[in-house]
């Protein structure tokens, strides 16, 4: 039986290929994955090896500029480490933000892995952490080192200025060196500055102190000896691990972070292999039903059913073997492939080789084998059942009346439980209801599939007489011949199916989301320019300053984070400009006046002076976060506004209990409102700063629904795995029928339908069966998207279901397309077509 097997499968290879690539595209999917992400948790496993491999003890403080309370590692403390028994060496570090212009004035790197740092020089007049390929590092005020990435971006050479912007004013200092370095801002396509240690402490925290030490062991020495020896001398709330620790904690946050990359890739990569089975079962439906006078001469000279069942099988094992052998190469070539991709779209991997590990291998064949022998069982169990008899006739076995009756009832129950789950997770909303949504989609997934055979007939018997009044004879071929076989046009349309159902429910959510951030953005917002620190920083008080006293500026105000325990627990508040804020944001007055902030009292949005019990008038015990405790009045309720936190204060009511402000942005009115003059002016009085953004108002929108878009055309680019294997699927259809059809179409050109209408006849064919399927995967993504915005929609203000139609219709457009691309193959076969020897072909 498997000389069999392996006979049939190379006397078929040409009806195999279809299968083999849809099933070696889900291989290479899943291998590749598992080869890539393998490879870069290797890179930077070493990498984090390699950063700590001299560091004996590394000391972290959480103190930073401004917070005199916590305690950092003074010089005499460092001092005290460097002379224990067993240290080579300590070395203090700071660090903070620091960001380089490019030659057109544009930061340099993303802004969070923009980093400043001190540039720290041993007895040997050397910093081991950087190597120098120019110049030397900064030994005094005015000098800064760049890395070799950043200097050439920005073309700055040896001994050129350089404008550097910390959180305050920019400043201009010459470059000293160019040095390379395994440090992970600038691995992660950021930049890196060092500057002189008395000006990095204060640019990132206080003279004389370093936040972080590491310490160098002497040869010999124990790192856990050293490690017990500092702890005693460091400040309190300082932490002490050895350098080896460290490594393994910085390398088990990497697997971390590429797990959730590794299951998101691999979903997608069980999308395209689901669809797959589709694909394979329809292939071995169709050659068994080819072969069911040979299956059964097989059963009348002694091959038992199980014998028969375990020959095609064999056959899927061996198409799965070859595929998984294919697939695994490719996904290998994808991995090396998307390693090259990060690095030329700026993200730095470490060096190392491609890891192709055992399970990589493991898992990809047998995901290759499995898949294709669980797809052809239901079919090898339908040949199985042949009785000897049927090679007497070549009439093929037709499923039954009985069977079409229990499947459709069956698909019909499950399709009901489906939507009833979803509608009740809709309703419900929460994480509870979520997961009914989601049990739910999978039912309702799974009983329209079932059913897509039933419902091929109604729904392709609409579109007939169209097909018949504008192609004449071909369309109506064309609609007749696409539900010949319904459970071969189901299956086939169910991968169309699967892969739009998905897409659509993305779009229907994604647009509907995009638009009520959207909304949010334009109904709450007055202001005509937000400033912002590009790493996500405060801003310093100076950009304010600066900001209050540019040309044009009508109105200013910040939005000043500011921690209040007040009531039943903490409130967030926003220490803000009165006078100002109510003309850069439209906050509705529900009780009291705004103006009352100028009065030092505050406005609290009206779902949280409900939850606290508070209404206007009243005063509020609150504690800051320096513990000093105040009253404050309630001047004013209004509704809130998802830019600023639940309590406005005053500015000057803040002032007395923070050293430094905590300006997250600074929100402007123009005079003139938004314009290239007025937008200047606001750059010109932050210094031409590169790493302050300055967005106007259709760029805060883009700033706050822009990631819906990117998140959207990255589920497109992996479900289209998915679709191309749907394609796969309808020209195998076509290929197959054709060849079944042979003496049909013989006779149909022998009775004068030239070789033209054939073609328009197949071509309609797959365009039928491909705008059938997209039609059930629009229709069910559509409600599939409402459910799961409705479940949302409570924890988003002004949601409302938005239904893409220039989107859904693209879809059905492309879905049309995807049926006259599939078709040209088949079409042109059927046409060359002998017409003599078609009509002599049993």
């Amino acid at each position: 039986m498997f000389r069999t097997a392996v006979r049939n499968v190379l006397a078929h290879k040409a009806r195999l290929l279809m299968t083999v690539l849809a099933v070696m595209l889900g291989v290479a999917f899943v291998s590749g994955t598992l080869v890539f992400t393998d490879t870069l948790g290797n890179a930077f496993r070493n990498q984090s090896a390699k950063n700590y491999d001299k560091v004996a003890v590394a000391v972290t403080t959480w103190a930073e500029r401004g917070d005199e309370e916590t305690p950092a590692v003074d010089e005499a403390t460092l001092k005290k480490i460097e002379d224990l028994d067993g240290v080579a060496e300590a070395t203090g570090r700071v660090s903070g933000f620091a960001g380089v212009a490019d030659p057109d004035g544009k930061l340099i790197g993303n802004g969070w892995s923009n980093t400043g740092s001190n540039y720290s020089p041993g007895t040997d007049g050397k910093d081991a952490q950087y190597t120098f390929t120019e110049g030397t590092g900064p030994v005094k005020a005015g000098q800064i080192a760049l890395d070799k990435e950043t200097a050439n971006k920005g073309e700055y050479r040896v001994g050129a200025p350089v404008r550097v912007a910390t959180n305050g004013p920019v400043k201009e200092y010459t470059l000293s060196g160019v040095f390379t370095t395994e440090d992970g801002a600038v691995n992660a396509g950021g930049s890196l500055v060092l500057f002189d240690t008395e000006v990095a402490q204060q640019l990132y925290l206080r003279p004389g102190q370093f936040s972080d030490v590491t310490v160098t062991a002497a040869a010999g020495a124990s790192d856990q000896r050293l490690l017990d020896a500092v702890k005693p001398l460091l400040p309190e709330n300082a932490e002490a691990k050895t350098g080896a620790a460290l490594a393994d904690e910085e390398a088990e946050m990497t697997e971390s972070g590429l797990k959730s990359l590794n299951s998101m890739l691999l979903a997608f990569a069980a999308i395209a292999l689901f669809v797959g089975v589709f694909l394979i079962a329809n292939t071995f439906t169709m050659l068994i039903a080819q072969r069911t006078k040979e299956l059964a001469l097989m059963r009348a000279v002694g091959a038992s059913r199980r014998q028969v069942k375990r020959a095609i099988l064999l056959e899927a094992g061996v198409v799965g073997l070859i595929a998984s052998v294919t697939g695994f190469l490719l996904g290998v070539g994808l991995a090396t492939g998307l390693r090259s991709a990060m690095g030329m779209l700026g993200g730095k991997i470490p060096a190392g080789p491609l890891v192709v590990s055992p399970t990589a291998v493991a898992s990809a064949f047998a995901v290759g084998v499995l898949i294709t022998v669980f797809a052809a069982w239901l079919p090898a169990r339908r040949a199985a059942k042949i009785p000897p008899v049927a090679a007497m006739s070549s009439v093929h076995a037709v499923a039954t009346t009985k069977s079409l009756v229990v499947r459709n009832s069956f698909g019909a129950v499950i399709t009901l439980i489906g939507s009833a789950l979803i509608v009740a997770g809709a309703a419900q909303g929460d994480e509870n209801g979520r997961w009914l949504l989601g049990g739910g989609a999978f039912l309702a997934l799974i009983g329209v599939i079932v059913l897509i055979p039933l419902l091929s007939r109604p729904v392709i018997a609409l579109a007939r007489p169209l097909l018949r009044r504008l192609f004449g004879v071909s369309g109506k071929l064309a609609a007749q011949n696409a539900v010949r076989n319904p459970r071969r046009t189901g299956a086939t349309a169910s991968a169309l199916a699967i892969g739009l159902t998905l897409v659509t429910g993305i779009s229907v959510l994604g647009v509907t989301l995009g638009q009520a951030i959207d909304k949010m953005t334009t109904d709450n917002i007055r202001a005509d320019y937000m400033v912002s620190m590009a790493s996500g920083d405060s801003l310093d008080e100076s950009a304010l300053a600066a900001l209050r006293k540019a040309d044009g500026v009508a109105a200013a105000t910040p939005q000043r984070a500011v921690w209040l325990t007040a009531g039943k627990g903490g409130v967030s508040a926003s220490g803000v400009t009165p006078g100002d804020v109510e003309k850069v944001f439209n906050l509705k007055v529900v009780s009291g006046s705004l103006s009352s902030l100028k009065d030092g009292e505050i406005a609290v949005d009206r779902k949280t002076a409900k939850s606290h019990g508070w209404k206007t008038g009243d005063s509020v015990p609150v504690t800051f976060d320096d513990e000093k405790k105040e009253t404050l009045k309630v001047g004013a309720l209004y509704e809130g506004n998802e830019f600023l936190s639940p309590v406005l204060i005053p500015e000057d009511v803040v002032d007395p209990h923070e050293s430094v402000a905590d300006i997250r942005e600074v929100w402007l009115t123009m005079d003139g409102g938004q314009s290239a003059a007025n937008e200047k002016a606001v750059i010109d009085a932050l210094g031409d700063n590169p790493a302050m953004s300055v967005m106007d108002r259709q760029g805060i929108r883009d700033m706050f629904g822009g990631f819906i878009n990117t998140a959207l055309n990255i589920m497109y680019a992996l479900l289209a795995m998915a679709l191309v294997i749907a394609v796969l699927g309808v020209v195998n259809t076509l290929a197959m029928s054709v060849f079944e059809r042979q003496q049909e179409i013989g006779m149909l050109r022998a009775i004068g339908l030239d070789r033209r209408r054939v073609k328009r006849m197949i071509r309609l064919e797959a365009v039928v069966i491909s705008l059938f399927g997209a039609v059930v995967g629009v229709g069910l993504g559509t409600f599939l998207g409402w459910a799961i915005g409705k479940s949302l929609s409570a924890s988003i203000p002004g949601y409302a279901l938005v239904i893409p139609w220039d989107r859904l219709a693209l879809f059905l457009v492309l879905a049309g397309l995807v049926g006259v691309l599939a078709s040209l193959w088949p079409a042109r076969s059927g046409a060359k077509l002998n017409m003599l020897t078609a009509i002599k072909t049993e």
